[in-house]
């Protein structure tokens, strides 16, 4: 049969041109309604799929939606492309007002208005008239959190609207108090100060302020609109304590990002009737002398480990490694009242004074807890590696166990460097010397494999017995925690490779490559470093690792890490495997902590539907949910993020309070056109500098230098910038410091015009904006 004739997409092209757009192609109008419509089946395949696009023609279609995304019209996520600025088809959205007709419009809740541009508005679709066996769950209303997901609308949107969405659950009821802060009038009455800086000062009679001093912070209940002009009057409902302790900035914390912390009476109730487990149907392990290695201040132990030399002849130098988590599963049944609440907390939130756990204490801290000496449940798996780090093998166990010890990390390690107590003295040889001689074995397939190597030290907060700030410390990393965490990944590994092979549905800890937009706003920024970030064959975190190495022990050390994190993208939690570019793995799960994480949860019970070993698996009904579940998850654990870094700022500024004026040592930590952020050196606490303040000059920003440049002087404050600051205000409830530069800027003249000229260049061009400083990402 002889060959149609090619059309110009199949004529051969120059390497430095793109082929000439044949007539398959669509045009650019139908290819972004059609990427609008198809927001989960948006990959390259699925789109020729779509237009008919065969042969050579997909050469000039992956080249024109390469240049759709490099003008930032269209995005990845997840090796699919979308219209920027659109949202996922299932997220977590807050209501914030009813429009004209009376229906409901949300935002995003996690939305990055610096890098996306302003939140998209979305309409609440009412639920269609079924009937449905059981109570009717409750209607959603103004102040409500959403798991949506995307749908056409019927009607016609209205103005300013994007997008109609559908229930898939309400997250979140609206509060039935407020916090706030009282200043007390000279009647006798007092205002609350609200902390929520959207809402209006309430006003509380004499006899509604109960033992409520000035300067408190507390709940209130509303007991009356104000209309219009008035305000509002309310009743101190309790005294949550003064400013200065760290229990009233953790209770703020808590009530702005909306954390659930009061568990039902109906899950405590459940908690209470769990009895302990007994080793019907169960392995019994209980003379391995597994152990927990944890915090020294940890109240619960959901993981031991235990290591030996493997006696196969045809594995010399190979071990033997298992790890045991809690069997969280038995206690927490799949629809219970207990299931229902650790989904809708989604994991535990880590405060300086106190944890919120997923699970209540009767669970977390006794039953599943892996106590010294007493018996608990386990899921464990036994893996074999190799002597040069490769794992042979692995199996997964439902067991009965005995932690044979407790162990903190410094305690651990200071047993190994041979500084025994009466604990450690007895385990040094039979179990902590062969548990560090698997770890050596496993250092040497992570050193194969070659996961990012980032270097960014987290601080933490030391309370003094009134529960406030003592100091700030760094903690220093041992090898103890290596340990733990090698182990645990391997752990993980198993359970994702388990999984896959019985072709069980499960969440997978996902981390996408970094956006096209972010690595070459990287590579622009290494440039003015004289670095160079090679990508031969594709991106892998080796190129970022060899960045890295070229730094290390150098002043600009602490400068690249930073702007390494911030190309990364989010980790999440999915059914659909993107594998995890930072880990460098090509499946990955989270088994490791069910009593603080309900993902781990799932992949607990997929296991035990997976290998038979219980009738309390993962339901086959719950398969069609996990993508819901996900995102559910992903935004509750985004959320404690944000409550667990504003809190640490929020105390800081407290402490700081004292010392307005002083000055201190810093480096600069992110650079915007409104001013510098600054980290001190002492606390590692996060400030800002107004652009304002910088001197007596006007100063561009320049976003690839990331740099602030004098116009008239050339002048530049540049990230990562060794500076002097003075603290001249702080703000307790919002957690923010102010400080004024007092050391000056570098005046490389010539460099300094140059890099003046190439900013402004840019703003004239209109160069798009880059993200913000953010947190450091959880794996």
């Amino acid at each position: 049969m002889p060959r149609p004739p090619k059309s110009s997409a199949d004529a051969p092209t120059r390497a430095s041109a793109p082929p000439r757009l044949g007539d398959a192609l669509p045009s650019r109008e139908d290819l972004l309604a059609w990427l609008a419509r198809n927001p989960g089946a948006a990959g390259k395949r699925d789109i020729a799929r779509a237009f008919g696009i065969t042969g050579s023609a997909k050469i000039a279609l992956k080249h024109l939606l390469r240049d759709l995304e490099s003008e930032g019209v269209v995005e990845k996520r997840r090796k699919r492309l979308a219209p920027t600025g659109m949202l996922a088809q299932v997220f977590v959205a807050d209501v914030t007002r009813r429009d004209p007709d009376g229906e409901l419009l949300a935002v995003p809740d996690e939305w990055d208005e610096d890098e996306r541009g302003p939140a998209p508005l979305v309409l609440v679709l009412a639920e269609p008239r079924v009937r449905r066996a059981g109570p009717k769950p409750p209607a959603a209303g103004v102040g409500d959190r959403l798991l949506l997901r995307l749908s056409e609308a019927e009607v016609e949107l209205p103005e300013g609207v994007t997008h109609a969405a559908r229930i898939v659950r309400v997250l979140e009821r609206q509060p039935a108090a407020a916090l706030g802060i009282v200043r007390l009038e000279p009647d006798g009455g007092a205002r609350i100060v609200p902390i929520d800086k959207k809402s209006r000062e309430l006003i509380v009679g004499s006899g509604d302020l109960g033992d409520a001093q000035d300067g408190d912070l507390v709940a209130v209940d509303l007991l009356r609109s104000g209309g219009r002009l008035g305000l509002s009057r309310a009743k101190v409902r309790s005294v949550v304590g003064s400013m200065a302790s760290e229990r009233a900035v953790s209770e703020i914390a808590l009530h702005v990002h909306k954390i659930p912390h009061v568990f039902p009476a109906s899950v405590l109730v459940e908690a209470e009737a769990c009895r302990p487990v007994t080793g019907k149907g169960r392995e019994d392990w209980r003379h391995l002398p597994l152990i927990t290695i944890d915090p020294h201040d940890a109240k619960d132990h959901d993981d031991a480990v235990h290591a030996v030399a493997d006696d196969d002849p045809a594995n010399p130098g190979g071990v033997v490694v298992t790890v045991a988590i809690a069997d969280v599963a038995h206690y927490v049944q799949t629809g219970s009242a207990l299931d229902r609440e650790a989904l809708h907390r989604g994991n535990s939130v880590y405060f300086p004074d106190r944890v919120v756990p997923m699970l209540p204490e009767r669970i977390s801290t006794d039953l599943c807890s892996l106590r010294e000496k007493e018996d608990r449940p386990a899921l464990a798996v036994r893996m074999v590696f190799a002597a040069g780090g490769r794992k042979l093998r692995h199996s997964f166990h439902r067991i009965l166990m005995r932690s044979a010890a407790k162990l903190a990390y410094a305690q651990a390690q200071a047993a190994i460097d041979g500084r025994v107590d009466d604990k450690t003295d007895v385990l040094v040889e039979g179990v902590l010397k062969p548990l560090w001689a698997a770890y050596e074995v496993l250092k040497k397939g992570r050193a194969a494999r070659e996961p990012l190597d980032l270097d960014l030290p987290e601080r933490k907060i030391l309370l003094k017995p009134d529960g406030t700030v003592d100091r700030v410390i760094v903690p220093e990393r041992l090898d103890a925690h290596k340990l733990i965490e090698e182990f645990m990944i391997q752990a993980n590994v198993a359970a994702a490779e388990t999984l896959e092979a019985h072709r069980v549905p499960l969440l997978y800890r996902i981390h996408d490559i970094p956006s096209e937009e972010k690595v070459t706003a990287l590579k622009e920024f290494l440039s003015t470093l004289d670095i160079k970030l090679a990508a031969r064959g594709g991106l892998r975190p080796s190129n970022f690792n060899a960045i890295l190495a070229k730094v290390a022990d150098t002043p600009k050390a602490g400068l690249v890490n930073e702007v390494v994190l911030r190309s990364q993208a989010q980790a999440e939690y999915n059914p659909a495997n993107l594998g995890h570019f930072g880990l460098n793995l090509r499946r990955y799960a989270h088994f490791t902590s069910p009593i603080r994480r309900y993902a781990d949860l799932i992949v607990h019970r997929a296991l035990i539907r997976a290998l038979k070993m219980g009738d309390d698996g993962l339901p086959e009904a719950m398969d069609a949910k996990l993508e819901a579940i996900g995102a559910e998850i992903s935004a509750c654990e985004r959320r404690a993020m944000a409550a667990e870094r504003e809190t640490i700022d929020r105390l800081i500024a407290r402490w700081l309070m004292d010392r307005i004026g002083a000055s201190f040592a810093a480096k600069i930590s992110g650079v915007t056109k409104s001013g510098l952020f600054v980290r001190l050196d002492e606390t590692g606490a996060d400030g800002f500098v107004p652009a304002a303040t910088l001197g007596d000059d006007y100063y561009v920003y320049d976003q690839v230098t990331h740099a602030m440049i004098g116009s008239r002087t050339g002048e530049t404050h540049r990230l990562g910038d060794v500076v002097e600051v003075k603290l001249v205000e702080a703000q307790p409830f919002a957690g923010a410091l102010r400080f004024e530069i007092l050391s000056e800027g570098s005046y490389d003249k010539v460099m300094g015009r140059k890099r003046l000229a190439a900013a402004q260049a840019r703003q004239i061009r209109g160069a798009p904006k880059r993200g913000r400083v953010g947190p450091p990402r959880r794996s």
